[in-house]
């Protein structure tokens, strides 16, 4: 691709380019319009930033059982996510060792083992080739020299945190625990190790789907501030001001705004609140872009997760997740009409 003439010609945003956002206010300026618009730029991202560093693909709950495959892709790549037998998440490539088919279509559980619609191959939950049918020719099933050890699933460097799984497909960036601790360190002081409590809404009103016809760093940029409030969101700033937000901005991955007096309207005083939140800052709550494509927003009661993923230079799909604290689960209880009030 970088050989290719339309992309040695078109503009990329350069280093300068990048240094120029972060200048004051006064000598700022944004990326060149072709960042947002080029799909040449879009590529060019994929394969020096995205790639690179931990991007999420998906959400461990969206994995319901054990011994479940879902396929996912990431800017054209085709991805498998798989959870094993042990209840582990595994990701590859979703590419057959042999001629390069997609080798799941669809998700749902693995009955046994997967299996390529084209010769048959057949790869256990672990990825490990299993099966060769007919590879030495009619009935021969096995070939001296082929080592199935050897063709393997292609396997993704992978991490759940907050039930939504990360991947580096380079293989060369940090260990997740030490690109995620900056925020995971911020946010204990809010929630200590309890976060795991919360537990993700059902399929009826657990989750949101937005499809947006702009490009991704649009949807993130847009998160990022709240300078919009006043004109776009009127209801929300009737409660929760501009001038009610501080910014957030830690080292070069996380950044984003926070409120001092986050009240949902109708629904969060009935919403079971975490004890060990400080009782001094119930009314904080912090909303933060995960660099390249997470947003995330956290409350005494619930916390969402919102995955961005880049489809193409002008179109990009949100998909929404909401976690609550348990409640005592009766669907016409208060605590139901409240987190079912998050989502609608």
């Amino acid at each position: 691709m970088y050989h290719d003439p339309a992309f040695l010609n078109s503009r990329i945003a350069s280093p300068e380019d990048c240094d120029a956002v972060l200048r004051p206010t006064g000598e700022a300026r944004g990326l060149p319009n072709e960042a947002y618009t080029s799909g040449v730029h879009w590529a060019a991202e994929r394969d020096r930033l995205i790639t690179r560093t931990w991007t999420c693909i998906g959400f461990a709950g969206d994995l319901p059982g054990r011994a479940y495959a879902e396929p996912v892709t990431l800017m054209g790549m085709p991805l498998v996510i798989i959870r094993d037998a042990a209840g582990d998440i595994r990701v590859f490539h979703n590419v057959c060792s042999h001629r390069g088919q997609r080798l799941v279509a669809r998700g749902g559980p693995v009955k046994g083992a997967l299996r390529c619609p084209y010769h048959s191959w057949t790869y256990d939950l672990q990825g490990r080739l299993r099966g060769t049918p007919h590879i030495g020719g009619a009935g021969v099933h096995q070939l001296d020299g082929f080592n199935c050890a050897d063709h393997g699933l292609k396997a993704i460097r992978a991490a759940v945190w907050m039930d939504m799984i990360f991947v580096d497909l380079s293989g060369n960036a940090p260990p997740f625990e030490q690109y995620i601790a900056p925020l995971a360190e911020r946010w204990r002081a809010l929630w200590g190790d309890a976060q795991d409590r919360y537990q993700r809404l059902g399929t009826e009103g657990g989750g949101l789907e937005l499809e947006i016809n702009a490009n991704w760093k649009l949807a993130v940029e847009n998160y990022c501030e709240s300078y919009h409030l006043p004109w776009v969101h009127p209801g929300l700033n009737a409660y929760s001001r501009l001038e009610d937000h501080y910014n957030i901005m830690i080292e070069d991955r996380f950044a984003g705004q926070g409120t001092r007096v986050y009240r949902l309207p109708d629904a969060s005083d009935r919403l079971p609140q975490l004890d060990v939140w400080p009782r001094d800052k119930l009314r904080t709550a912090e909303y933060v872009a995960v660099y390249p494509n997470v947003m995330l927003g956290i409350h005494v009661d619930h916390f969402f997760a919102m995955r961005v993923d880049p489809v193409a230079p002008d179109r990009t799909i949100e998909t929404l997740r909401v976690y609550c604290l348990d409640d005592d689960g009766r669907p016409d209880s208060a605590t139901h009409a409240a987190r079912r009030a998050l989502i609608d």
